[in-house]
């Protein structure tokens, strides 16, 4: 495994203590690079049905990706973030959930709303910031998506903020009658996010109080520009878990079927312990960061490509659909061919509307009655707007992105 010497086992098994001897933590694995099940292993249960479920959502993120990256280049979108090379680790964590578990992602988990049915249609929308934006009426930066319908939790730029507030969500899952025996709050986060103070406060958290939650670590090997070598000494992020008292499993993140098992597995004893789990998912980044990073500054261009050859985990399902003969040349052609006019048709749908209202940058902000800060600031903004917003031309141009071209803010005395 990348960034590590854990040796591979086809025994799903969670630990939950400190041993002695020299013995590294396992890595569970289901298929090997080429799409076969390795020897002793499991395979879990899954029809051709859920195969290709999990096949077409797998595709679809490069899919998007893919657009959504060069619209970022193009200067019509202010940020991006890919999910290259993880796609399995996070397909496979979100079929194992259950629908209305609260997820708490960071910003690679597109993916698990996409799984939940959140559309298209509704990604392109909130990196637009349009006004069929749902996530936040066009006021978090692109990616950082929320649905209160799709049980997805708003996500906020600061790392691991999410891993404490994920202990009491599930603290209040298991106070809540008719939840506690059925939802668990699920936590993603990179391995760089576990670096910070929130990781061993929301995991002392979960394990005390004790709250169902599951936390599911992407280790992709990088923490934006730092390699996990330099990160950390210890034997990655598995080795924590039994630190804080908590049953810890370490998977192979480019094995879909595997990350399925772990989390189905995980997620039953977050609800019959009542406590939190962890879940290290061992991948590799092949793409940038961000749209704000260039990796090859801090690794060479080669070992990205090998790792691309070596293991793909799209290319390792795809292999292992077709020695079972539920997938061939013929539905891979007619896949690519669909998720790309899909995306394309939506993007070109995004890119027409315009913005929500401009009084809309007030709403939604406080419950109850609003503050006197807020009536403040709009009030200046508006008079700011008369003042200038049909002379000064760059202000005049931003206004028109707006419905009614920011009149219904201007137009208030």
């Amino acid at each position: 495994m990348p960034t590590s010497q854990s040796p591979i086992t086809p025994d799903l098994q969670f630990f939950n203590s400190v041993t002695g001897g020299q013995g590294l933590i396992p890595t569970y694995r289901v298929l090997d690079g080429v799409g076969k099940p390795i020897e002793g292993a499991q395979v879990p249960e899954i029809d051709e049905a859920f195969a290709h479920r999990l096949y077409e959502h797998m595709n679809l993120l490069p899919t998007l990706d893919n657009v959504l990256y060069n619209v970022q280049r193009q200067g019509k979108i202010s940020f991006y973030v890919t999910a290259y090379g993880e796609e399995a680790a996070i397909i496979g964590s979100a079929a194992a959930l259950e629908n209305d578990d609260e997820v708490l992602g960071q910003y690679r988990e597109m993916g698990v709303l996409l799984w939940r049915g959140f559309g298209i249609d509704n990604v392109m929308a909130q990196c637009f910031g349009n006004a069929d934006d749902k996530s936040g009426k066009g006021r978090q930066m692109p990616v950082h998506f929320g649905s209160v319908e799709h049980h997805f939790l708003t996500i906020s730029s600061p790392l691991a903020t999410q891993i404490p507030q994920a202990a009491g969500v599930g603290y209040a899952l298991r106070r809540t009658p008719g939840r506690r025996d059925r939802s668990i709050a699920a936590c993603y986060f990179g391995e760089g996010s576990a670096s910070e103070g929130d990781f061993h406060a929301g995991l002392m958290l979960a394990s005390t109080i004790p709250s169902p939650t599951l936390y599911i670590v992407r280790n992709n090997g990088f923490a934006i520009s730092t390699p996990s070598s330099e990160q950390y000494y210890g034997d990655g992020i598995a080795a924590r878990g039994p630190g804080y008292g908590i049953d810890t499993v370490r998977v192979d993140g480019n094995d879909v079927l595997a990350v399925l098992a772990a989390t189905r597995e995980a997620r039953r004893r977050c609800l019959e312990q009542g406590r939190a789990v962890l879940l290290e998912a061992m991948t590799y980044r092949v793409g940038h960061h961000s749209t704000s990073d260039d990796s090859f500054a801090y690794r060479p261009r080669s070992e990205v490509e090998d790792r691309k050859k070596i293991d793909n985990p799209i290319v390792r399902f795809r292999l292992f659909m077709e020695s079972r003969g539920w997938w061939n040349a013929d539905a891979e052609e007619e896949l690519k061919s669909r998720l790309r006019e899909d995306v394309m048709k939506s993007f070109k749908h995004a890119e027409s509307l315009k913005r929500c209202e401009l009084q809309e940058l007030f709403t939604d902000v406080y419950g109850g009655e609003e503050p006197w800060n807020i009536k403040e600031q709009r009030e200046e903004l508006a008079r700011l707007l008369r003042k200038y917003g049909k002379d000064w031309e760059p202000w005049k141009q931003e206004l028109a992105k707006f419905k009614n071209n920011g009149e219904d803010l201007i137009g208030k005395q």
